[in-house]
C-alpha cells in the first residue's frame, strides 16, 4: 500500500468529486466516478480515506442462513472489525440494492472504531439512523432485507469493482455531498495538489460571474487579463 500524508489528505478534504474527475480525465482516467452511488445524509465535509474492500458474491441457499452471522470470522463482521481508523470501507455488492450491505448497528461500530466513511454499490439498511450517524456514508438507497438474501460477503480487501469503477486496497476515496471517486494511490499526491490549484480559480471565476463576468476568456482562462486578475484576487484573499 502506498503512504498517503497528511498533507494530501487534508488537501482532498477541499476539493469537489467533480474537480478531481477533471484532475483525473486530464490523465486519461475517465471513470473513477463510482456509478450510482449517494450519501445516505449530506455531511457538508468530504469524507477521505484508503480503501479497506469488502467483496460479495451471489448467494447461495446451502450457505447463507441467519447462523452464518455467528461465526466470528464471517467476512462482514470480520471487515467492520479489521477496517483500520482513518480508512474507508468499500463493499462491492453486485450493484445489487435489493438487499442491505449492512445496518445501523454495523456502521455504528466502524464508526465508533474511528472509520472515515463507507460506501457500497448496494443499499443500507436502517438508512434513516445511519444518516444520523457522525459516519459519511454512500449507497443506492435504502434496503431492508438482509445481505443473506442475495449476497454472500466472501473476501475482505482484495481488488473489487463497486459502482463500475475497480477499487484496489489502499485507493484513495473521496465523497462530497455529491458522490464518490477513486484516486490510485500513486497519483494522490500530484491529484490533491492540482485539484487544489483547480478549487482555488474556480472559486475565483465563480466570485467574478456572480458581478456579471461573462465565461469565455474567463473559464477556461484563454484571455491572460483574467490570470493577472487571478493572482491579484489570490494576494488579497490569501489563496
Amino acid at each position: 500500500m502506498t503512504d498517503i500524508s497528511e498533507e494530501t489528505l487534508e488537501l482532498l478534504r477541499h476539493v469537489s468529486v467533480a474537480t478531481l474527475a477533471t484532475a483525473l480525465f486530464k490523465r486519461g482516467l475517465r471513470k473513477q466516478v463510482i456509478d450510482d452511488v449517494r450519501p445516505v445524509a449530506p455531511k457538508g465535509r468530504n469524507m477521505v480515506g484508503p480503501a479497506f474492500t469488502l467483496r460479495y458474491i451471489p448467494a447461495r441457499e446451502d450457505r447463507n442462513g441467519l447462523e452464518v452471522f455467528r461465526d466470528p470470522d464471517h467476512p462482514q463482521r470480520k471487515a467492520i472489525e479489521t477496517c483500520p481508523p482513518g480508512h474507508v470501507l468499500v463493499m462491492d455488492s453486485r450493484r445489487d440494492a435489493r438487499m442491505a450491505s449492512a445496518g445501523d448497528i454495523l456502521l455504528t461500530r466502524l464508526m465508533v472504531r474511528g472509520a472515515a466513511g463507507v460506501v457500497t454499490d448496494g443499499g443500507f439498511r436502517d438508512a434513516m439512523s445511519i444518516g444520523a450517524l457522525d459516519l459519511p456514508a454512500y449507497h443506492q438507497r435504502p434496503a431492508s432485507p438482509t445481505n443473506l438474501t442475495n449476497n454472500e460477503a466472501i473476501e475482505i480487501n482484495g481488488p473489487i469493482g463497486c459502482g463500475d469503477v475497480a477499487v484496489f486496497p489502499g485507493d484513495i476515496m473521496v465523497g462530497d455531498d455529491d458522490s464518490v471517486i477513486v484516486i490510485p494511490a500513486h497519483m494522490a499526491g500530484e491529484v490533491a495538489q492540482e485539484a487544489h490549484e483547480m478549487t482555488a480559480y474556480e472559486d475565483f471565476v465563480q466570485e467574478r460571474v456572480r458581478a456579471g463576468a461573462g465565461i469565455i476568456g474567463l473559464y477556461p482562462a484563454t484571455d491572460p487579463a483574467n490570470l493577472d486578475l487571478f493572482a491579484r484576487w489570490r494576494a488579497e484573499n490569501g489563496r
